[in-house]
Formats: C-alpha cells, sequence, structure tokens
C-alpha cells in the first residue's frame, strides 16, 4: 500500500501531498489543470527517466517521495538496502533543474536500477493510452504470460537465456563454417610444405659431409693423378725414392756395429726406407680407389643439395630456419585439427541448446494454451459486466519462428456484436470498446494480485452506463487492494472510497496546482462539475448525491 505521496516543484506544483487510503483513490479535475503530472511523479519512482522542463519554474529542483508498506518478499529482495527493523519503504527522486537526478531509498542513495527494482514490485502503472499497446503483439503475450502464473515468467527467462544461448552459438557455427575453406587452403599448402621437407629429409650434418663429398667428386681427376704420381715418384725403377734409400742402406749396413751412434741413425734410415714403401702403397692405393668415385654419384650429390637450397631460398635461407618451418607446419595442422574439433563441438552444443530451447519452448506454449482458455473465459465474464455481453472474445495462439519469449504469435479476437466473425482487436475494437477490454484483462489478470495498481484515465471513450459499469470493476479490482484512478468520469468517481481534486490558479503571472483531498460534502460539487452543470444546478446535484449513494 502506498501510504503518503510528497510532491514538490513539479511542472504547476508548488507542493501536495496525498494520504491514500486503501480501496479505489480517485483523482479528478478539470482538463488542463494537471492531473497526468501526479502519474508523471509515480512513474519517476518507478526509476522513470525525468524529462526535460519538469523543475517548476524559478526552483533549484522538483522532489518525489512515495511512502510504502514494507512488504516481506521485497524485504528480502532488497536485502542490506533497508534496515533490518524498517516496516515501511520510502522512495524518492530528486531532479534538478540542469536535469541531474538523484534515487534514494529509506533516505540512503541508491542507483535508480535499485529504486526501479523496489517499485516494480510494488505498483503497476497504467497510462491513459495503455489500451492501444493491447493492438500490439507483445503486449498481448505479455498479458497472456502474466495470466499463466509466476512460474512462467521463471520459465520466459530460462527461454531468453537459452535463445541467447543458440544465437550465439550459430554465430560462432557460422563463423567457423566461413573459416573452413579458407582453413582447408592452408590445410593443403601446410602438408605440402612439409612432406616436400620431409621428403628431402635435410639435415645440417649432412649438408657438412655432402659438401665435403661434392668438392672431391669435382676434383677426382687432379686427386687420382696426383697420388699415383707421388706413388711413382718413390717406386720408379729410376730415380725412385725407394731405390734410393736402398741404396743409401746398403752403404750404412757395411759398418753396422762400429759406432753406435751411426747404428742409431741406419736404424732411422730403415724405418724411412719402410715408410716411404707403405706411403707409396697407400698413395697408389687411393688413386686406383678414386676410379670407384664415378661422375653418378657427384649428380646425386647436386641433386641433393640443390633440393635442399630451393628450400633454403623459401624458408629463411638456412637448413635451421627449413626445418623450423617444418616444425611450425606441425603445430599449426594440429591446431587446424583442434579447429575441425572445435567446429564438431560448436554442432554438438547447437543442437543440445536447440533441443532444450524446444523442450522449453513446449513448456510456454503449453502454459499459454492452457491459460488462453481460462484469461478468455474470463474476459468474456467480464465484458459482460462492462455492456459489451454480446461479444465474444477469444485467444489465438499459432506458431511462428522461434524468438526471445518462445514459438507463439498471440493475437486477441475479438467480435464485439453478434453475427460478426471474431477479428484481431487492432483492426476491429473502437477506443473505448478497447479501454474495457483493456479493464477486462487487467482485472482478469490482477484479480488475485497485491500490487498498487495506478489507472491514468484508462476510462477514456467512455461515458453513460458503461461509466459505471467500469467504475464498478475498478472498485472490484481495489477489493483487499488499493488503486489509484486518475478519471474523469463522474460514475467512477463516485465509487471512490478517497477522492481527491487538483486546480489550477493564475495570479501575478503565476499558475500553481494544488491538490486537495475533499471531504464527504465537497464530493457532491466536484461530481456535479464532472456532470458538466453548474454548482447551483439542483437536477445535477440529486444525480450526483443518487451517484454518491448508490456506492
Amino acid at each position: 500500500m502506498l501510504h503518503e505521496l510528497r510532491v514538490e516543484n513539479l511542472l504547476l506544483i508548488e507542493r501536495a501531498e496525498l494520504c491514500l487510503a486503501p480501496g479505489l483513490n480517485v483523482l479528478t479535475g478539470e482538463t488542463g489543470a494537471g492531473k497526468t503530472v501526479l502519474a508523471h511523479a509515480l512513474d519517476l519512482l518507478l526509476g522513470g527517466r525525468a524529462k526535460a522542463g519538469i523543475v517548476r519554474p524559478g526552483a533549484a529542483e522538483a522532489y518525489v517521495e512515495g511512502v510504502f508498506d514494507l512488504p516481506s518478499g521485497l524485504r528480502s529482495l532488497l536485502g542490506d538496502l533497508v534496515a533490518p527493523d524498517a516496516d515501511e519503504l520510502v522512495l524518492s527522486r530528486r531532479v534538478s533543474s540542469e536535469g541531474r537526478t538523484r534515487a534514494y531509498m529509506n533516505g540512503r542513495s541508491v542507483p535508480v536500477a535499485d529504486l526501479r527494482a523496489a517499485a516494480e514490485g510494488l505498483i503497476a502503472f497504467y497510462g491513459q493510452h495503455e489500451h492501444r499497446k493491447l493492438t500490439l503483439a507483445s503486449s498481448q503475450l505479455e498479458l497472456l504470460d502474466g495470466a499463466c502464473g509466476d512460474a512462467q515468467a521463471a520459465r520466459r527467462d530460462r527461454y531468453a537465456a537459452l535463445h541467447a544461448r543458440v544465437r550465439s552459438l550459430e554465430g560462432s557455427l557460422d563463423e567457423l563454417r566461413e573459416r573452413a575453406g579458407a582453413r582447408d587452403r592452408e590445410l593443403d599448402l601446410l602438408q605440402f610444405e612439409l612432406a616436400e621437407i620431409d621428403a628431402a629429409a635435410p639435415s645440417e650434418d649432412e649438408e657438412a659431409s655432402l659438401v665435403a663429398q661434392r668438392d672431391r667428386l669435382r676434383h677426382v681427376e687432379a686427386l687420382r693423378d696426383s697420388a699415383l704420381g707421388a706413388a711413382e715418384a718413390i717406386v720408379a725403377d729410376e730415380g725412385g725414392v725407394s731405390l734410393a734409400l736402398a741404396s743409401g742402406a746398403s752403404l750404412l749396413d757395411a759398418l753396422d756395429g762400429v759406432d753406435a751412434q751411426l747404428d742409431t741413425l741406419t736404424a732411422r734410415w730403415h724405418a724411412l726406407a719402410i715408410e716411404a714403401d707403405d706411403l707409396a702403397a697407400e698413395l697408389r692405393s687411393y688413386g686406383e680407389g678414386m676410379e670407384d668415385d664415378d661422375a653418378a654419384g657427384l649428380d646425386v650429390i647436386e641433386e641433393r643439395l640443390a633440393a635442399w637450397d630451393r628450400l633454403k631460398r623459401k624458408h629463411g635461407g638456412t637448413i635451421a630456419t627449413v626445418l623450423a618451418h617444418a616444425d611450425e607446419c606441425r603445430a599449426r595442422i594440429a591446431e587446424l585439427d583442434d579447429a575441425e574439433v572445435a567446429l564438431e563441438d560448436a554442432q554438438a552444443a547447437l543442437a543440445a541448446a536447440l533441443s532444450d530451447r524446444a523442450s522449453l519452448a513446449a513448456e510456454l506454449h503449453g502454459s499459454r494454451v492452457k491459460a488462453a482458455k481460462s484469461l478468455a473465459k474470463q474476459v468474456r465474464a467480464r465484458l459482460a459486466d462492462l455492456a459489451m455481453e454480446s461479444a465474444s472474445f477469444e485467444i489465438s495462439i499459432e506458431p511462428r519462428d522461434a524468438g526471445p519469449t518462445g514459438v507463439d504469435a498471440v493475437e486477441f479476437l475479438i467480435a464485439p456484436n453478434p453475427g460478426v466473425p471474431a477479428a484481431p482487436l487492432r483492426e476491429t475494437a473502437s477506443g473505448g470498446e478497447l479501454s474495457r477490454v483493456m479493464l477486462a484483462l487487467l482485472g482478469a489478470a490482477n484479480a488475485t494480485g497485491s500490487s498498487i495498481l495506478v489507472f491514468d484515465e484508462i476510462d477514456a471513450g467512455i461515458g453513460g452506463h458503461t461509466a459505471r459499469a467500469v467504475g464498478s470493476q475498478l472498485r472490484d479490482l481495489a477489493a483487499g487492494r488499493q488503486v489509484l484512478c486518475i478519471t474523469h468520469l463522474p460514475q467512477v468517481a463516485s465509487l471512490a472510497t478517497r477522492h481527491f481534486s487538483i486546480s489550477k490558479s493564475t495570479s501575478n503571472s503565476t499558475t500553481l496546482t494544488t491538490v486537495t483531498q475533499l471531504p464527504e460534502k465537497s464530493i457532491v460539487s466536484e461530481l456535479v462539475r464532472m456532470l458538466g452543470a453548474p454548482t447551483d444546478d439542483v437536477a445535477a446535484r440529486r444525480h450526483a448525491k443518487e451517484l454518491r449513494k448508490a456506492a
């Protein structure tokens, strides 16, 4: 319950204080007097945006404050934002003339989001053009889901999260698939380059060995000729080193044992002769062995080194950089293989999310189908009380593509008169009929609720006997809860538990709006004014008294 509403320096209101009662509270006044200012004040308490120019001219700031009961459920939700021993909740907003705003909860400054969260559980606000929203499919779905019970809201939250996950996974999967073509091309190139390197099997040690072999084979004839010529120089029959050494050995052996020093030198001479013979044999063997290393062997080496040179030109200039590139290819191939796994994982995750979303969509659909029958029946009954007893009202639920709220397209269908096929509400109902359908829907959807209901001229376009029926519905809604209604209908105002009048006065170029709680004796006069009659009109006063008495 909203106990008190205080407004200061908001548009034309310098100061107003409303002490509201349980049940139906009405606010009336001349057109242009500022009735909607109070609606805007409540919107500020709901965390609404402060419109430009709402601060009364000449004032530094506007201030709005509401004093509410503090339900236990809301206390738990707010946690540390309210004191443990608090028995009421005070919400307030300050708006400076520059447009800056501050929000407060029980005197403590809080973010506007916290104010909005607290007020959402306390007040349900329906503006004077709210009935027009009935023509929107989204609003119709919201009303139907509201009639499904509290569990439906939790299901919708879970579904919305699942739908967002599906969209995210679809985006990721599309991106992975777009990369798949480039991935395949890159993978082919990497595998080709790696196969080329592996086939050539380059090695730094082997490269040094092959370069040495190539240099030797390129000079094979010169090497052979040199080795054989040197061997011939040692063992030649004439002028050879071996023959000379043999001749010298004969001379030295003739004096063997004469002088120990010469004997030592003779031994060295004999060793030199033996070494010469061995050297000649090895040179001959080396030279003759060169004949086995033919040009074919050189061609093989040249071809292998040329293949490695091509790889070095492509991959950095050395065998080391070629081998490093091969390692990079292997690592990148592994990454691309992992990307394939990621694609498979994304497909599996999307399939699971789609399945979960479909299951939850079926739950939402089932709840809506069940609630639609009950809600349509209640609305038809309430429309009968609102002078639309011949009207038919149905709720159509058709499949549509999955969206954030499910796979159901909801359409309210109405036939205001018998014999006319039901058609969408947006195509058939007049403004007055829309207002009555809106009230019937709100009555059915909020029959057991506890929120404070605020109606800003929801009875627009209605008059006569229907106006009385609208008032009765509003009074029924106010049974056991608080309803605040800004109205222009005397039939509605006469049913109020507490009546407030708003008036505008101008003096010295200053216009002020005041709000007054009417005592019982003044209510009749206000009803006469609302009937459009002069204050002293006897018939009008009698009618006003009858309206009040019938309440």
